[in-house]
């Protein structure tokens, strides 16, 4: 695969999606966002805007990239409109069986030599593959959140993905500016064994009286010199997507470190989410995504 302009689909206009497009189109490629329905596809289309937007007038983007990056990027409800895709990114919902459908009804639509990439965090890429009849060409491309500011991208193989894929996978990722490393095919991969119980240990601190939660984040950025604080991060992260990783990693692996907490709970309960809602640890002026 050369690093010449493609074009790029990404499927799902959340958060995660919309982010993943924005990298796609500052790269250069003409990327296509698709989801359910129109609103779904204007909201991604008005998050990537906004970002990009935002970038330009921070100065991180000439007014020329910017315009470039905008071109790029269009909409669609219709599956048959990622027919010219080199490169499709599923970045939907973590349901297994939705995802294994959209590969299925894919590999009627994307011609044989485009690449299908999932953006799972939790759920096997084997399994997703599976979906396929062509699982040979399915790697697994955890883009970090967010997405459009997040340098590393864990790249997994399914049990038949070929070694041909994932190398022109590296390079796509390697040509859109993004770090990568490779992982095994496990629930979580690297970063959210990790993360997921540590961010449930900041929780039952907080739950515990061990701080607050600035002191607890103050201590994070001050002593571990994490970009964001846990709070922060769940925050951007949504509580409501916090929980549903938590869940899918408890039922897999059946350890008590990842369940969450009752907090998060309460605060879904509430409407607390994070950024999203306005509200989640902190309180915020504007839903938009963040960096936005």
């Amino acid at each position: 695969m050369t690093q010449d302009q493609l074009t790029v689909a990404v499927v799902g206009g959340g958060t995660m999606g919309a982010g993943i497009a924005v990298v796609a189109a500052r790269a250069g490629h003409r990327t296509i966002l698709r989801d359910l329905d129109d609103a779904a596809v204007q909201r991604g289309l008005d998050t990537a805007e906004s970002f990009l937007r935002r970038s330009a007038s921070l100065g991180k983007l000439t007014e020329d990239q910017l315009g470039a990056a905008l071109a790029n990027l269009t909409g669609t409800t219709e599956l048959r409109d990622l027919a010219p895709a080199a490169v499709v990114v599923e970045a939907v919902f973590e349901d297994l069986e939705v995802k294994k459908t959209l590969f299925a009804e894919l590999d009627d639509v994307v011609s044989r030599d485009a690449l299908l990439h999932t953006n799972t965090s939790t759920l096997s890429v084997t399994a997703i593959a599976a979906g396929s009849r062509y699982p040979e060409r399915v790697v697994g491309t955890h883009y970090c959140n967010p997405a459009q500011l997040m340098k590393l991208v864990e790249v997994a193989e399914g049990r038949h993905t070929a070694s041909a894929a994932t190398k022109r996978s590296l390079e796509f990722l390697a040509g859109v500016g993004k770090t990568t490393v490779l992982t095994k095919d496990r629930p979580g991969f690297i970063l959210n064994r990790f993360l997921i119980p540590w961010e449930n240990n900041c929780i039952r601190a907080l739950e515990a009286g061990l701080g607050t939660v600035e002191s607890i984040d103050r201590a994070v950025l001050g002593a571990l010199r994490h970009p964001m604080g846990p709070f922060q991060l769940l925050d951007v992260v949504g509580l409501d997507v916090h929980k549903a990783v938590s869940m899918r990693l408890y039922e897999q692996l059946r350890e008590p470190r990842f369940a969450p907490p009752p907090l998060v709970d309460r605060m879904i309960a509430a409407g607390d989410l994070g950024r999203k809602t306005g509200r989640g640890f902190y309180t915020y002026e504007t839903t938009k995504a963040f960096g936005a």
